[in-house]
């Protein structure tokens, strides 16, 4: 059981790449460099970046090693990456001083923009053609995007951290019991947190109820109010803390109709259909309030919501209470977006000197049998029988295992498992292994991450991915914009379009309009816009 292809992915990709022939054991001529000796083994060297750095490399007669030369007439030599991040950066810098890069190597992006500028990375836009299952797990327009120059795509990015993990949650038995629908809209919205806080939804007959739950949690990308409220932002087309269209590029707070929502967010306020203690809620006391029955609608994470462990308190609390993922509000121009989201890629790049070999086509090859069934298990996970079994569903489990000492989770095997995040790509086999269903001790009712969040993913986003590479504010600047929104909130200052106008003019004067300038200037060099 694997992840559905990506068919705009594999749209992109014609645009990209050129047809080249694939020979299973010999090798070829990729048009970028010289052929490969077709009767010899060919030696590729690849640093890899480890999934366990405290544990050891694969040993040497792993079983992939041998694979790899019987099928495909490739030796692999093996070097892992150093841990720490500054010292990756070292040993790449240094290598390509030295013009002795390895073949594929994993890179981090600020030292890959360098060594693109330096000639010392390969164009690898005709590889995509000659790895089809694993373009339809691996590489997709937003990764392609990220690692294309002037047309060309210098690396071949891969998933890291599960991307548009959280979503619109709503309480389904408030809904229920105050007899209205899911909200559709900002103006549907408004009158369900109106109900959900003056009409007793859950029936205690008690005051003590709020439509919507926030806190303040702000990343370089989630500036302004914030990831929790960005719902209610991207129904004015301005959720997060940049846009990086092509058309409108630059700081949403710039935006005029970022005046809108606040607007709306005010209207929250003071209708007092927002939890009051918003302002001062850290995580962990907004985790336990929903669990204690305090508000109706948040932007939650999967697991923080639906795993064992985080859904309990709940679930005793409630054991006939139900939350509901939903789409996020449109607005008055019928935008909507859960929020923005980014994507931690892995890029691994073919050094030029790779291409001048002739190896691009035997390193496509490696990366594509990685995407096999063969690859994908036994890279992820080992030895089907020995260090793991297929439940049901075809998931990987230790259970029933003749030895459970060889296990692919216990610590003398991990060595077998180093290379699998180039394996990964967070698809439904990685998910459900990770996200387990599983049946609630009060209620007794199904949960199951895994598919909230396979549901959380198919809600509406708005694509920003390197905006968390963007150039920060000072500390300065960083305080005037927040704590000007607040105050703008709690009516310490009185928010009119004069008094906004007034507030925007001071903010580009304090450093807002360099600040943008830089941002939109580091986006267009960095082939961020979309």
């Amino acid at each position: 059981m694997r992840q559905m292809v990506n068919e705009l992915a594999v749209l992109i990709l014609l645009a990209f790449s050129l047809i080249v022939p694939v020979f299973a054991n010999g090798s070829q001529d990729t048009g970028t460099g010289t052929s490969t000796a077709s009767n010899g083994p060919v030696t590729i060297e690849l640093w890899y970046g480890a999934a366990a750095t405290e544990a050891g490399p694969p040993p040497a007669d792993w079983k992939a090693l041998k694979i790899i030369k019987d099928k495909f007439n490739i030796n692999l030599k093996l070097t892992a990456l150093p841990s720490a991040e500054n010292d990756q950066d070292v040993k790449i810098n240094a290598a390509g001083a030295g013009n002795a890069l390895p073949d594929l190597f994993m890179v981090r992006r600020p030292v890959w923009q360098i060594l693109v500028k330096q000639g010392l990375i390969a164009d690898v836009s005709d590889m995509y053609k000659l790895m089809p299952a694993r373009c339809k797990t691996h590489y997709t327009e937003d990764s392609i995007k990220f690692t294309t120059i002037n047309g060309k795509s210098y690396g071949l990015a891969s998933p890291g951290s599960i991307i548009k993990n959280e979503g619109v949650l709503i309480r389904k038995d408030w809904l229920d019991k105050v007899g209205m629908k899911a909200p559709a809209t900002t103006d549907d919205l408004m009158n369900v947190m109106k109900a959900f806080t003056f009409k007793d939804p859950d029936g205690d007959g008690k005051d003590d109820t709020y439509g919507y739950g926030a806190f303040i949690e702000i990343n370089n990308f989630e500036e302004g109010l914030g990831r929790r409220l960005d719902p209610v932002m991207g129904a004015y087309g301005v959720a997060g803390t940049w846009n990086l269209s092509k058309k409108n590029p630059g700081l949403n707070v710039l935006n005029p109709v970022y005046f809108d929502a606040m607007s709306y967010v005010k209207q929250m306020v003071d209708q007092k259909v927002i939890d009051p203690n918003w302002l001062s809620y850290k995580k962990d006391d907004f985790r336990a309030a929903w669990k204690q029955g305090k508000f109706g609608i948040m932007r939650e994470q999967n697991a923080a919501y639906a795993a064992a462990s985080n859904y309990k308190p709940f679930d005793e609390n409630f054991p006939n209470g139900s939350w509901i993922v939903i789409d996020p509000p449109k607005g008055p121009k019928g935008d909507s977006a859960v929020g923005v989201y980014t994507a931690n890629y892995r890029i691994y790049a073919v050094s030029a000197k790779a291409a001048k070999e002739g190896k691009k086509a035997k390193i496509a090859q490696l990366l594509e049998w990685m995407s096999s069934d063969e690859g994908y298990y036994l890279l992820g996970w080992g030895e089907r029988d020995v260090n793991y079994k297929l439940d049901e569903k075809g998931v990987p489990t230790v259970n029933g295992l003749a030895d459970p000492s060889k296990a692919y989770t216990a610590p003398e095997m991990i060595p077998l498992t180093q290379l699998r995040n180039m394996v990964y790509y967070n698809g439904g086999i990685e998910i459900q292994a990770r996200y387990p269903a599983y049946k609630t001790d009060k209620s007794g009712k199904i949960m199951d991450p895994g598919d909230v969040l396979f549901d959380m993913q198919t809600r509406k986003w708005t694509p920003c991915v390197g905006s968390d590479t963007l150039p920060n504010p000072n500390a300065d600047l960083k305080r005037f914009l927040e704590q000007g929104l607040l105050e703008f909130l709690t009516g310490k200052r009185e928010l009119t379009k004069a008094n906004w106008n007034a507030w925007i003019a001071e903010f580009k004067k304090v450093g807002g309009e360099q600040w943008n300038a830089d941002g939109v200037a580091y986006a267009k060099a960095n082939s961020l816009l979309f």
